[in-house]
């Protein structure tokens, strides 16, 4: 039975010379990419006052980007809609582009999803910066707080901060991570009671039905993660926008 984090490991598919090659990782990252911008251009195509089922699926992701951009951060924060809408649609097309047979889960690789965080938290504190300067320090002290409880205050807070990239990365690479281990663990059940004889063979639809279960939940799990992974990115991009509490 093939280990179950066989399917995790980063291969080599192109040699680019010595020391560079393209992975498998890098091909399913631009592959998302690909799909992401051929499926939209050709959804939207038409452009038609009463779509069809590819321009309302792009609506339906466009107006929820939206809503969710303005009820975490108001209406200023529509100009970060591009960005938002970008790290949405990536997430959730590799997401679902790993759950087909054969293919390589981008997001179940921690320095991906890390990278991802990064940026977000990158953006919150360059543009929090460039807009109110010192006054984004603002973010780390609560009003309200009596000044001899302060500097505690300040440190639990500038932690709490810091650890957002860590908290953001991990939520998204530990659900694709253990989904994907817990349907190869069953997958293999299948097989191997399968050809374990037929008394072994009759057993073998408790772990399919498992599987098939699994399976789906994993549908919802990679939509539910990018939903989750958008509106915590809408968040924090809040307190770039007001930085005071």
């Amino acid at each position: 039975m093939a280990s179950p984090m066989e399917q995790f490991v980063v291969k080599p598919i192109i040699p680019l010379g010595q020391h560079f090659a393209v992975t498998n990782a890098a091909l399913f990252m631009a592959t998302a990419v690909v799909v992401i911008v051929g499926g939209l251009l050709l959804a939207t195509r038409k452009r038609a006052v009463v779509p069809g089922r590819g321009q309302s699926v792009a609506e339906v992701l466009h107006e929820f980007v939206v809503h969710t951009i303005r009820d975490t951060a108001g209406q200023e924060g529509m100009r970060f809609f591009p960005f938002v809408f970008s790290l949405f649609m990536f997430v959730l097309t590799c997401n679902l582009l790993g759950l087909i047979p054969g293919f390589f889960t981008v997001t179940s690789q921690i320095i991906v999803t890390f990278a991802l965080a990064i940026l977000v938290i990158g953006t919150v504190v360059g543009y929090g910066t460039m807009k109110h300067g010192v006054h984004f320090l603002g973010l780390f002290v609560p009003s309200g707080v009596p000044k001899w409880l302060l500097p505690v205050v300040v440190i639990i807070e500038v932690i709490s901060f810091l650890a957002r990239p860590i908290s953001l990365s991990l939520r998204l690479f530990a659900n694709m991570l253990g989904g994907h281990i817990a349907l190869k663990v069953f997958g293999s059940f299948v097989v191997s009671l399968g050809a374990a004889g037929l008394g072994f063979a009759l057993l073998a639809p408790l772990p399919l039905a498992m599987t098939v279960a699994l399976t789906a939940f994993e549908f919802l799990v990679a939509s539910l993660q990018a939903y989750v992974f958008t509106v915590l990115t809408c968040i924090y991009l809040n307190d770039a926008l007001h930085p005071g509490h």
